[in-house]
Formats: C-alpha cells, structure tokens, sequence
C-alpha cells in the first residue's frame, strides 16, 4: 500500500470506529445515562445526520483549501468532537458531540476519495478507493470489538479517549506521509452544484441512501439481536462483531470487481443482499449459521462502496469533490434512515426478529434504482452511438 493511501486508511479506522463502535456499546450507554434502546439509537441517527448535513457544508468551505490542509483541518474536527464523546456529562451532550464529530466524516471521505483515485493510474482508481476504505472496515475487525470490550470493561468514556488518541495518530501519519502538494481540479463552487442537475447522479446518491438504510436498519440492533434472539452473552458478542472482517473481504472484492465490470458488480451485490438477509431473518435464531450469515453479509454490504464511490465521481466527472463527499452524506442519510426505521418498528411494538425484512425492503429499492439506472446509461450510450454514426 502506497503511504498515502495507508495514512488515508489510518484515519479511515479513525472515523470508522467511533461511528460504529456506539452500536456494540448501546445497552452500555443506555443504561449508564438512563434512556432506552431506541433512544441510544439515536445516536447513529445523529451521527449520520451530521456527516449528511456536514459534507456539502466542508465541502464548500474547503473547496479552495490544498487537498492536505484540508483534510488536516478535518481530522481535527474528528479529534476534538471525540474528546467531547469521552467528557460529554449526560444523553445531549453527548449527541451534540457525536454531530460535531460527524462533521469531518464526509468531507474527509470524500476529498480523500478524489485523492486516493488521482493517486494510482486509471485502471486501478476502484481499488485505491478501495484500499482507502480498508481503514473504514478494519475499524470493525478490530476497532469495535476492542473498543466494544474496553467499553464493557471500563466504561464507555474509555472508547472514546482511545479513538481520540487514534485521531491524533492519524494525524501524525496525514501530516508525515501525504504529498505537500496534491493537484487540484480548477473549478467554482456553482459549477460544483451544477452536477445535482445530473440524473444519473442523483440516482447513484438514491441508491446510496437506500442500500445504507438496509443496512443499518439491522446493524443499529445487532447486538440485541445476537442477546436476546440468538442468545451470546454480552462478551460473545464482541466476538461475533467481526462482521467487520466481511466488510474488509467485501471493500477489497468490491474494488476489483468494480474496475473490471462496474454496474454488473453493482447489481450482483444488491440482489445477493436481498437473499442474505432473507436468510437471516431464520439464521438468526441459532449461534453458528447466525455468525456465518452475518460474515457472508459483511462481504456484500461493503462491496457495494467502492462501485457507488468510483460511479459517482465518474458521472460527475465536472465536480468529483463535491459529488464523492455528497455520496459520503448520502450513505448517513441511509444510515440515519435505517437506524430510524428500525427504531420506530421496535418503538410500535415489532420483534426484533421482523428487522431483516425492513432491511429487504430497502435492499429492494437500492436494487430498483441501480437496474433504472443501468438502463438509462444503455440508452444514452446507444443514442450517442447513433448520432456519432
């Protein structure tokens, strides 16, 4: 791996483990600041609703930045916002925190993508993405069940006060390893919003919403699910939260299939995620099919990143750095969406076990819109074809 896109990764890890380590310490923070499960919930729902309120707001403030001080500047903001997680004395607090924290999530995944993608020849731009977004899933191989652990064992305030020294780690390797002068694209920040004109970018964004929704409208509760319905104990859990060495198998897989057939794989993951969870819904009652099924779920919920992230910042080829962080946004408001909708079927009344089929249903639409929009990018080809002849 090149230093920069290591250092990239790095920081990546960063940011993945404080957004998803709250979800393996729910009952924990529930109960230390007295709020229910869907309550503690909401706390992924606010966190994805800052990084989507965030992007396009950094992304206009750092439109003009040099692409290092920018994402120096950003790594920052994740630094402080977790040092506030750690102190935060009560529920709200600790939500401002968490949007704070937010904040630099999509801005920094988004320029960091361009970065990534510029960095490597043509052929090869996926899986830079890619390799970037090792970080992200690694942060759920090891940065949440470990801080899932430490958080059961010390509290967790202790979580958070390791991912700001993460942060400041990450910032350490930004500073060393990144070029001091990254190439720009010249542009205006109109022309930049200019591409939400663009169907077939608002369709990738579309998708990013809905796929991120099938996901985390199940994630958000996995570790009730695999308590109360499978039946792991608390510490088993933080076993079986290697979910996240599925995401690192699907980002890598996800990468190179994209560079080889990009809508194609596209299609392939969302209809298996589909089944996947159709499975779930009965592999979930009994520890070992239900720890196999949630591997084979980690591989194709992150698969589909590296194709969505290279099929926007192709389709907005005028305005990269706007159309990747706003795919950053659109996959937390996925994330909030999800969390919600999950939120709200436990809140009226729904078993735990009925999460998956909200989970489909969203699949099903991601899958709708891709298959759209597969169709509309065959026509516009052949009708170019046509004019050209």
């Amino acid at each position: 791996m090149p230093l920069p896109l290591l250092a990239l990764a790095i920081a990546a890890f960063g940011i993945g483990t404080t957004e998803f380590v709250i979800m393996g310490l729910l009952p924990n923070v529930a109960r230390d600041l007295a709020v229910s499960i869907p309550a503690a919930g909401m706390l992924v729902s606010g966190y994805a609703l800052g990084v989507t309120v965030g992007a396009p707001i950094l992304a206009v403030v750092t439109a003009k930045m040099p692409r290092k001080k920018a994402l120096m500047g950003l790594i920052g903001v994740f630094i402080v916002g977790n040092l506030l997680c750690a102190l935060a004395p009560n529920y709200w607090v600790l939500m401002g925190a968490r949007i704070v924290t937010a904040f630099c999530h999509g801005a920094f995944f988004g320029i960091g993508s361009v970065v990534a993608a510029d960095l490597v020849a043509p052929n090869r731009r996926a899986q830079a993405i890619a390799l970037m977004f090792t970080g992200l899933t690694l942060a759920n191989v090891l940065g949440v069940p470990l801080g899932t652990a430490l958080g059961q064992a010390a509290g967790w305030r202790a979580t958070f006060w390791v991912v700001t020294l993460i942060g400041i780690a990450a910032a350490g390797a930004l500073a060393v390893c990144l070029p001091k002068h990254i190439e720009m694209r010249e542009t205006s920040i109109l022309r930049e919003f200019d591409v939400l004109k663009n169907p077939q970018v608002l369709m990738v964004l579309g998708i990013s919403v809905l796929a991120s929704a099938s996901l985390f409208s199940v994630f958000t509760y996995i570790t009730p699910i695999l308590e109360d319905v499978t039946g792991f104990s608390p510490h088993a859990v933080t076993y079986v939260l290697l979910f996240g060495l599925g995401l690192t198998v699907g980002s890598t897989l996800g990468g190179k299939l994209a560079d080889w057939k990009l809508l194609r794989s596209l299609l392939s993951f969302l209809a298996s995620i589909v089944v996947i969870l159709t499975i779930f819904a009965a592999t979930m009652h009994e520890p070992v099919s239900a720890m196999v099924t949630i591997f084979l779920w980690g591989v194709l919920a992150f698969a589909i990143v590296p194709p969505l992230q290279i099929l926007i910042v192709n389709r907005a080829s005028d305005a990269p750095n706007l159309a990747s962080t706003l795919n950053q946004g659109a996959f937390n408001l996925g994330n909030a969406t999800g969390a919600w909708l999950g939120g709200c079927a436990i809140s009226a009344g729904a078993p735990l076990t009925s999460l998956p089929g909200v989970g489909v249903s969203m699949a099903c639409g991601a899958l709708a819109l891709t298959l759209l929009s597969a169709t509309l990018d065959k026509r516009a080809r052949r009708l170019s074809i046509g004019q050209a002849a």
